[in-house]
């Protein structure tokens, strides 16, 4: 079973100084912060609809990066893992298991977006010739 564990971490020479860990795996995203009062939050990766990996100036320097996952969770509809290393790996791995998690439970949502579509340009849908 693959898994990500990471931590947070300062756009400042990208140390990990932040209580805050972030742990991908194959069905599940699991972010952790606190020291004192800790917070946990879970989001099912057949959830995530799209991913997003931005990456500053600084953070290129330092080799981190900011993965966000738009999600269908009702508690956070976006999903965000600051500053974390590794990040292009890590959007690639939640792009590729949510569509598989999405597959694995039948959730998946088709677009059609040829239907209706008239190629030959003779006024008629080619899908009803």
């Amino acid at each position: 079973m693959a898994e990500f564990r990471e931590r947070k971490r300062w756009v400042f020479l990208g140390l990990p100084w932040t209580f805050t860990v972030y742990q991908v795996r194959e069905e599940m995203i699991t972010v952790n912060k606190g020291f004192f009062s800790k917070y946990e939050e879970d989001c099912y990766m057949y959830k995530v609809n799209d991913v997003e990996l931005r990456r500053s100036f600084w953070e290129r320097i330092v080799g981190i990066g900011t993965v966000v996952c738009y999600t269908g969770d009702v508690t956070d509809q976006t999903l965000t893992l600051h500053h974390i290393r590794n990040s292009k790996e890590i959007k690639d791995f939640i792009l590729e298991h949510s569509d598989k998690e999405k597959i694995k439970r039948r959730t998946v949502n088709m677009q059609n977006i040829g239907h209706n579509m008239d190629v030959n340009g003779d006024g008629i849908p080619d899908d009803l010739q």
